[in-house]
């Protein structure tokens, strides 16, 4: 298989290799809603998995079974959309996102079509969408094979403890990460898996 097998790629790395051998080989479950996943990595900034569920059903509750539409959420008043649980700044990026949307100045259709470097750049105009939110929405959403986010604190914690490097030295990490080119999406499943207990 060679250079197809991204798994054989990533073997060639010790580390990589061990786990993979520990995990086996990863099926990787893509979403496929940009908007959702958009709304979903806002909510999650900075909270914990249990946290961000919590507060992402809640959200849906709002608007019952099926997840909003941009209009529904632009409907809506900040104040019902705070009362889920989030911060006043989280329901402001929601609605900009969901304008962006509305508007027109965000086409979710185009962004398939567009470079990974095109896509940061026309998603992080919005206010609320950081880089790290970006690189979420390429590596989850639009499916990116070699992504790779330095600003994920889980994947800097991943690569100190596995290579023994300090977490906040940025420029050692992207090295490590160069050698899983052009499968960085796959590695990074496997150091968050890493970190589960």
């Amino acid at each position: 298989m060679g250079k197809a097998n991204p798994f054989g790629h990533l073997k060639k790395d010790p580390v990589m290799k061990r786990l993979i051998e520990k995990h086996g080989e990863l099926k990787l479950v893509w979403e496929t809603d940009v908007w959702e996943d958009l709304v979903d990595s806002i909510i999650s900034q900075q909270l914990s998995d249990k946290a961000a569920a919590t507060i992402g059903k809640r959200f849906r509750a709002l608007f019952g079974k099926k997840f909003p539409r941009p209009g529904r959420v632009l409907a809506i008043t900040n104040e019902k959309i705070r009362a889920c649980g989030l911060s006043w700044s989280k329901v402001s990026y929601i609605k900009n996102i969901a304008e962006a949307i509305e508007t027109g100045k965000l086409v979710l259709e185009k962004l398939g079509d567009m470079e990974d470097e095109e896509v940061m750049t026309e998603l992080t105009k919005i206010k609320g969408v950081g880089q790290w939110t970006a690189e979420m929405t390429l590596m989850f959403s639009l499916f990116r094979p070699d992504v790779f986010s330095l600003g994920d604190a889980g994947l800097r914690a991943a690569v100190a403890k596995l290579y023994k490097v300090e977490k906040e030295n940025l420029k050692v990490i992207a090295r490590i990460a160069e050698k899983w080119r052009p499968h960085r999406s796959l590695a990074a499943r496997y150091l968050w898996k890493s970190l589960e207990r």
